[in-house]
């Protein structure tokens, strides 16, 4: 079965004339690793470690693929994002981050990119998001998010939007405040 996902995944790679290919990630042996993976399979890369670079290599090369960090050292990855909008590249974007929460994943696809995906990501999982067909609905994860995680995610979304003040997430959330400081002081669920 996976043989023949694959076929059908390289078949759809050889389809695109353009086959450049941006990765942008401060992580050095991620990218290296994920580079090499995605050259296997028949993409053109180029790599960055962030924004600066990243924008420059965007304005001379031009790719059809990008996958970016969205937290970076010299900057955020939104703002290769919002570059790639600015210069009107038709470039298929995928965002990944350590730090997942649905309003960074909001504000990426509102930026542009078709996907979003939390870290580790391997390169099955970014070629699908690459080439996944932009009129068919993506098929469903084979690793959902749990519940405890679903409601962790939402409280974290919450929080932000009320500028990290907890008494305020709390009076909304309706939930006692020290309730609130115990789950944001632990790491999230699987």
């Amino acid at each position: 079965m996976n043989e023949t996902t694959n076929t059908t995944i390289t078949d759809k790679i050889s389809k695109f004339s353009d086959k450049s290919l941006l990765i942008v990630d401060d992580d050095n042996p991620f990218r290296d690793r994920l580079s090499r993976a995605m050259e296997k399979k028949g993409f053109v890369v180029t790599q960055a470690e962030g924004v600066k670079k990243a924008i420059a290599l965007l304005k001379e090369k031009k790719p059809a693929f990008v996958v970016v960090d969205l937290r970076l050292t010299d900057g955020n990855g939104l703002e290769v994002v919002k570059e790639i909008k600015n210069l009107k590249l038709n470039s298929r974007i995928v965002m990944l981050t350590g730090y997942g929460n649905i309003p960074t994943a909001v504000a990426a696809i509102k930026e542009g990119a078709i996907d979003y995906l939390a870290k580790p990501a391997d390169a099955e999982d970014v070629e699908k998001a690459l080439l996944a067909d932009p009129d068919k609905k993506p098929q469903p994860p084979e690793n959902p998010m749990s519940a405890d995680r679903v409601k962790w995610e939402h409280i974290h979304r919450v929080f932000e939007l009320c500028n990290r003040n907890v008494s305020e997430t709390a009076r909304r959330l309706k939930m006692h405040r020290r309730t609130l400081q115990r789950i944001l002081s632990k790491r999230s669920p699987r």
